[in-house]
C-alpha cells in the first residue's frame, strides 16, 4: 500500500468530500473550511481545512463565532498533516482544548488477516433496534468510563433513518454484553470507518477486541470497501498493526466549549 497516495485518497474522500454523518447533519464549505453542523446530540465541528498563515486566524475565529452562535460545542478534528504547522498551537490560543492524540491506521481490506473468531463462549450479534442500542450504550459506559447519553441517541438515529450507513455489533458472553463496535458506511466512498470499538475491562486480553475487527472487515469486504479507517488508541493500535493496519498520521481532537 503506498502510504502517501492512500492518505491523499483519504482527504479527497472523507475530509474534503464528507458526506453528512447522521439524521438533521449538514455538511457545508465556507472559504478554506469544510464543516458539519448537526442536532446537539450529534457531531459537530470541523472536518477538513485548508489555509495558510495569512487566513488561519481568522478561520478560526469565524468557526467559533458561528457554532457559539448556534449555543454548540463543535470540535476541530486536526491531522498531524494538515498546515499550517502550527495550526494546533493557534486553536488552543483561540480557546480550544486538545483532547487525546490518536493515530490514523488504514488497512487495504483484501491485504488484511480477516480469519479471526471470537473466543469460545463469545458470540458477535448485529444491532437493530433500540434494546440492542442500549446494550452497547451500556458497554460503552463501562468500557470507558464516560456517559453514553449521547452516542445512544446518535446510534439510534442512525439505525431508524439510515440504517444502510451503520453496522452495530455486540459480542455476548451467554446473556451478558462485553464489547461493541460500529462501523460507517459512506455510500460512493472507498473508506469503511471502524468507530466506538470497547471491551468491558475484566474481559479485555481475550482477542474480542480483535474478532470484532475482522467480523466488521468482512462486512466491509463484502460490501466492496476497499479501505477500512480507525483512530486508533495505544491500546488499539497494536492490535490494529497484527491484523495488517499501517499508521498513516496522527489526529487530535480540539474542543470549543461555548461558555454557559
Amino acid at each position: 500500500m503506498d502510504h502517501a497516495a492512500v492518505l491523499a485518497l483519504f482527504d479527497r474522500d472523507m475530509r474534503e468530500g464528507a458526506r453528512p454523518d447522521g439524521p438533521g447533519a449538514c455538511v457545508e464549505r465556507v472559504g478554506g473550511v469544510v464543516r458539519q453542523t448537526a442536532p446537539a446530540h450529534g457531531w459537530n465541528g470541523v472536518v477538513c481545512s485548508a489555509l495558510d498563515e495569512g487566513d488561519v486566524d481568522a478561520a478560526i475565529a469565524e468557526q467559533i463565532a458561528y457554532f457559539t452562535g448556534l449555543g454548540l460545542e463543535f470540535e476541530w478534528k486536526l491531522y498531524g498533516h494538515d498546515l499550517p504547522a502550527d495550526l494546533g498551537q493557534r486553536l488552543v490560543a483561540a480557546g480550544l482544548t486538545p483532547g487525546p492524540e490518536e493515530t490514523l491506521m488504514i488497512g487495504e481490506v483484501s491485504g488484511l488477516s480477516l480469519d479471526t473468531e471470537p473466543p469460545e463462549g463469545i458470540r458477535v450479534v448485529p444491532v437493530t433496534d433500540r434494546a440492542g442500542v442500549d446494550l452497547v450504550a451500556e458497554v460503552h459506559e463501562k468500557a470507558f468510563g464516560a456517559d453514553a447519553s449521547r452516542y445512544r441517541q446518535q446510534l439510534l438515529d442512525r439505525l431508524t433513518a439510515a440504517p444502510d450507513t451503520v453496522v452495530a455489533v455486540l459480542a455476548l458472553a451467554g446473556g451478558e454484553p462485553v464489547s461493541a463496535a460500529r462501523m460507517e458506511l459512506v455510500p460512493g466512498a472507498r473508506f469503511a470507518g471502524l468507530w466506538g470499538g470497547g471491551t468491558v475491562r475484566e474481559w479485555r486480553g481475550r482477542g474480542i477486541y480483535r474478532a470484532l475487527v475482522a467480523h466488521r472487515a468482512r462486512l466491509a469486504a463484502d460490501r466492496g470497501y476497499r479501505y477500512l479507517q480507525v483512530d486508533a488508541s495505544e491500546q488499539s493500535r497494536p492490535i490494529l498493526e497484527r491484523l495488517g493496519f499501517a499508521a498513516l498520521t496522527t489526529t487530535t481532537p480540539y474542543v470549543y466549549a461555548p461558555a454557559p
